[in-house]
């Protein structure tokens, strides 16, 4: 087999072929490299990239399996985190100016659990500094759209998709404070998941927001996502906010049924300001469920329209407490946006971030009683085109405009305001040159991941969006 054909094969495929020795981790690890290397200047999804490191992990690999020591379905298979999460002797650089030569001696509790499985990271990626937004300025560059480099890949895990869309990794982990994973899944149509809040440990992730944060896996399939929350499910002792619940084994609910299963479709807000083209590739995946055996049954989250804004005020304000010091001590360093958002929340008052979590309160108790309703709810994930990017000068200029065609969107915020989880899968594309993905969200029970995952990949096998690729090469 070609080296070059292996890159375009789900995380599945090459564990069968590794598992089956038909090809080694090193083949398959070189392949992406290359891949990597030869795509970076044009995609500038990795900040780091560590080929020798990553070809000698290989090779321990790949001689453990030809020993009879496969240890399971990542042995061997490349990932690469976004560039927030600590890994132990490497840059952890927060996309930042602030922290671009910081070297991080401790590993985060996913990048152990992945290594412990077997799995090799092949570098770090791209994001917007500190997780805090879409797109902003610092010494790094953006990441770039491989459906179309003159666009957004979207925030705050940019390079994490733009590398899965771009087939220069098959495995990723991101971070979701108010859409980080599902934004990038979003904009170059792959697989991301914020998980239920508890689910997964954020120890060794740089802070945004401690009451919001997640760390979850993005890939190009929705078996992928379901082996990459197997192995960093579960309760981890450096992060108290993770739960003792048991971690189900997420590949048995990929059955391809969805028979009996109750599909809620909000009956406002969530679709408004919805392009056209998405609401109908959206609802035209509601009815293909429909047509698989499930039921559509409408229902309502009557205070949705105030999750964004709460959710801004509540992060920002942790934010800015988690920040402060650094603010102080490295005000010039920080992006513009930055400096005006948690410039601003120093001075939010108590009763603000009181007020905003009653909010929180209120839309968890809604979530619930539609809950009560469905077994999943779809959501649409691309409203919108990805956004062009700016040159430095139009990016600031852009900022200082307030203006209604950037709100603060509640189809993601209410997944990290009420603690619910939220997957994100293709379901089409936007017509017209350049061509990108529509997406749909569906959310589920808090730790009801499973239901989730039954339902996307039902209809991910029904359907060959996945397997479409950008012109990147």
């Amino acid at each position: 087999m070609q080296s070059t054909d292996l890159v375009f094969k789900s995380g599945r495929e090459l564990a069968a072929l590794i598992r089956t020795k038909q090809v080694s981790p090193v083949e398959v690890t070189t392949a992406f490299l290359d891949r990597v290397e030869r795509l970076n200047p044009r995609v500038n999804a990795f900040l780091t990239i560590l080929r020798e490191e990553a070809l000698a992990k290989a090779r321990r690999a790949e001689q453990a399996i030809q020993a009879g020591h496969y240890i399971g379905p990542l042995h061997g298979l490349p990932y690469a985190p976004k560039d927030i999460i600590a890994t132990y002797g490497h840059r952890t650089t927060n996309n930042s100016d602030v922290t671009k030569d910081n070297v991080t001696y401790y590993e985060s509790t996913v990048t152990d659990r992945l290594n412990k499985a077997g799995a090799i990271m092949i570098g770090k990626l791209a994001a917007s500094p500190f997780a805090m937004g879409a797109a902003m300025l610092t010494s790094f560059g953006n990441a770039r759209n491989p459906w179309d480099l003159n666009h957004s890949p979207a925030g705050s895990s940019s390079g994490s998709g733009a590398a899965l869309a771009a087939y220069m990794v098959p495995l990723s982990i991101g971070t979701d404070t108010g859409g980080s994973i599902r934004g990038p899944a979003n904009a170059n149509g792959i697989v991301g998941l914020k998980q239920t809040y508890g689910r997964v440990s954020r120890y060794g992730a740089t802070t945004l927001a401690w009451t919001l944060d997640n760390a979850g896996p993005m890939t190009k399939t929705v078996a992928d996502n379901a082996d990459l929350l197997q192995v960093i499910a579960g309760h981890d002792p450096m992060d108290p906010t993770t739960t003792h619940d048991p971690v189900p084994d997420y590949s048995a609910a990929l059955t391809g049924n969805v028979e009996g299963l109750r599909i809620g479709v909000p009956t406002h807000y969530f679709f408004e300001d919805t392009d056209q083209e998405a609401d109908r590739a959206i609802r035209a995946a509601i009815q293909a469920l429909v047509d698989m055996g499930a039921t559509a049954v409408e229902i309502d989250i009557p205070h949705a329209d105030h999750a964004g804004a709460a959710l801004w005020l509540i992060a920002m304000a942790e934010a800015a407490c988690f920040h402060e010091k650094r603010l102080k001590e490295h005000w010039d360093l920080f992006d513009t946006q930055i400096q005006r958002e948690l410039g601003s929340a120093l001075f939010y008052t108590a009763t603000d971030y009181i007020k905003a979590n009653r909010i929180r309160t209120i839309l968890q108790n809604e979530m619930a009683q539609a809950f009560a309703k469905c077994d999943v709810m779809v959501v649409p994930g691309s409203q919108q085109r990805p956004a062009k990017l700016d040159t430095p000068a139009e990016a600031r200029a852009r900022y200082n405009e307030v203006t209604p065609s950037t709100p603060r969107r509640g189809n993601t915020s209410i997944g990290n305001m009420t603690g619910y989880p939220c997957l994100v899968v293709p379901c089409g594309f936007f017509s017209g040159t350049p061509t990108f993905p529509i997406t749909m969200m569906l959310y589920g029970r808090p730790f009801d991941e499973s239901t989730m995952y039954r339902v996307a990949h039902a209809y991910e096998s029904a359907t060959d969006w996945h397997k479409r690729r950008p012109p990147v090469g």
